[in-house]
């Protein structure tokens, strides 16, 4: 059994949940986790290095990496082949929500 995802941390909810291309048939959809659209926009939006926006993030630079790079890859899609981009779902939890994630080992 894989081991359970641990939340990632996201600034707010997206204001929009799809994009849809214009002027064309649709031929299809590609669907984006609400933790991929923050890595675009931490990374490509805010100009923020990848180990800055790993740790607003809460997850380590090489998972940060890997999370903006499927998130790429997702977006390369739909631009290409025409396909409406759907935003939702995934593992995060809000930013400032007044949480606090516990550490193991004592401290």
């Amino acid at each position: 059994m894989p081991r359970p995802k641990m939340p990632r941390c996201v600034s707010a909810y997206p204001t929009m949940a799809a994009f849809v291309p214009s002027g064309m048939p649709i031929t299809g959809e590609v669907s984006m986790t609400i933790e991929e659209l923050e890595a675009i926009r931490l990374s490509d939006f805010e100009h923020l290095d990848q180990e800055t926006a790993a740790t607003l993030m809460e997850v380590s630079r090489h998972t940060f990496g890997r999370v903006l790079s499927n998130a790429r890859s997702i977006i390369a899609e739909a631009l290409i082949t025409g396909k409406a981009l759907k935003i939702g779902g995934g593992v995060y939890e809000l930013r400032g929500m007044g949480r606090r994630r516990r550490r193991r080992g004592g401290v």
